[in-house]
């Protein structure tokens, strides 16, 4: 509790001291990036340890308060296939963001915080089906939602005014207990656009 409130002042520090020095709003960027990384832990109650590279889609939208300030949302989907059968654990999380960047040529790197929360979906089986439609034996659901902190770094590469190539990497901290909950770095590759 005390990291996530300590997360969240940061986060509203940024936003403040960005609202007293420019005023202004300088205009909105936003688009979509595929992401990997890696994932490992253990679930908890059934001695199950999962690990592997997710995949996943996400976005964001920010609002650009003077040169160097944003805000605004991302949300992202991470699916980690275990055990090769159809089963998963898929992380659905977004929240709040916070970033400085600045301009060094065509690059424009950037670093940041995200403030939020999702939900973890869990599906494992044990055993294969005996036919087309038959229940599976052995099968586990889990569902649990979760708060979170992601602090995050990245570089745009200035194709256009207007459009941007970015890299960003993370490491999605998630808080609270019970079964496996996120942790990780992720690597993420997209593109923005620039209003």
């Amino acid at each position: 509790m005390k990291q996530i409130a300590i997360s969240i002042l940061c986060l509203l520090m940024t936003i403040a001291t960005a609202a007293q020095e420019q005023k202004t709003i300088r205009g909105f960027d936003g688009g979509m990036m595929l992401h990997s990384g890696y994932i490992s832990g253990n679930l908890d109650g059934i001695g199950y340890k999962a690990k592997g590279a997710p995949k996943g889609i996400g976005g964001v939208i920010r609002m650009h308060l003077g040169e160097h300030f944003r805000v605004g949302t991302e949300g992202y989907v991470s699916t980690l296939d275990q055990r090769g059968n159809g089963s998963y654990l898929k992380y659905g999380w977004g929240g709040l963001l916070a970033d400085v960047r600045t301009v060094i040529g065509k690059l424009q790197p950037y670093a940041g915080l995200t403030v939020g929360g999702g939900v973890n979906t869990t599906l494992l089986m044990f055993e294969e089906p005996e036919s087309p439609w038959a229940p599976i034996g052995g099968t586990r659901y889990h569902r649990q939602g979760f708060m979170a902190i992601d602090p995050f770094a990245g570089c745009d590469f200035i194709v256009s005014e207007p459009m941007h190539l970015t890299v960003k990497i993370d490491y999605l901290c998630a808080l609270g207990g019970g079964s496996m909950l996120p942790h990780g770095p992720r690597i993420y590759f997209g593109f923005l656009f620039f209003h």
